[in-house]
């Protein structure tokens, strides 16, 4: 099975580490993966580290991501960081929508829309998440929820734009709970997103944008929901905050891509 999409396996540290630790991290994330360019990797350090982690991953194979950006470039917002702002540390990725953004501090997919917007205006590629609460898979709107989800926050994203988009489905139930999508399940949302992308970009764009899954992969389950045909990598939590644990999903989405 050739997905002609290259894997992306991507660390949210969340408001994890200090600098000094994010650091450790990352060098022990470097040295367990070598110089493999066959899947993407991607660190996403809080703020506070982004400087010493940039540091770090310079010169290697492991891209830089922030955790969030403001959509504004400049102004009288305190406590939130610009595009323009984080430039100089050279990322290459910012999470978008979170679900503990939209839960914690209540954004809407038409303030994360601007926030997209303004990633692409800043030459950041955006991992947009989405996905239903317990609530709403049990009643049965997980892909109304999703197909409203990714409508609303990829408004005025042109074609050419939307080749950059990373969509990392992340069902809330499943995030830091240690419940997982089964693989078919994971699947089936997948399919459906990459149905709507089509429907927004064309066939042939949404084919080339690459979908994660976000609730909680680890070691023993990364393979079997990475063989999944529109599962091309994971927004790892938990498990991205031990290098041995998170390499571990890094290489299973090397040995997929070897078989291929």
């Amino acid at each position: 099975m050739d997905k002609h999409r290259k894997y992306i396996i991507a660390g949210n540290w969340k408001m994890n580490k200090t600098s000094g630790e994010s650091v450790e991290l990352a060098d022990a994330v470097i040295k367990e993966i070598g110089d493999q360019a066959s899947v993407d990797v991607v660190l996403c350090p809080p703020f506070t580290s982004i400087a010493a982690v940039s540091s770090v991953v310079e010169g290697s194979p492991v891209k830089l991501g922030a955790q969030n950006i403001h959509p504004a470039s400049s102004g009288a917002y305190t406590g939130e960081v610009s595009a323009e702002m984080l430039r100089y540390f050279y990322p290459t990725y910012v999470i978008l929508g979170h679900s503990e953004r939209r839960k914690y501090f209540n954004e809407t997919d038409a303030f994360i829309n601007e926030k997209v917007l303004a990633a692409f205006a800043g030459n950041l590629k955006p991992i947009l998440c989405v996905g239903e609460t317990l609530e709403e898979r049990e009643s049965g709107k997980t892909l109304e929820v999703v197909d409203t989800q990714i409508r609303g926050c990829l408004v005025d994203v042109s074609e050419k734009d939307a080749e950059n988009l990373v969509v990392a489905y992340e069902p809330v139930w499943a995030i830091g709970t240690g419940k997982t999508a089964t693989p078919q399940i994971a699947q089936e949302v997948h399919d459906s997103i990459r149905h709507i992308l089509s429907d927004l970009f064309g066939q042939e764009a949404a084919q080339r944008i690459r979908i994660q899954y976000g609730g909680s992969m680890k070691p023993d389950n990364a393979r079997d929901l990475l063989s999944q045909t529109d599962i091309d990598g994971g927004l790892i939590g938990g498990a991205a905050l031990n290098a041995k644990s998170f390499t571990d999903i890094v290489n299973a989405a090397v040995s997929l891509d070897s078989e291929e």
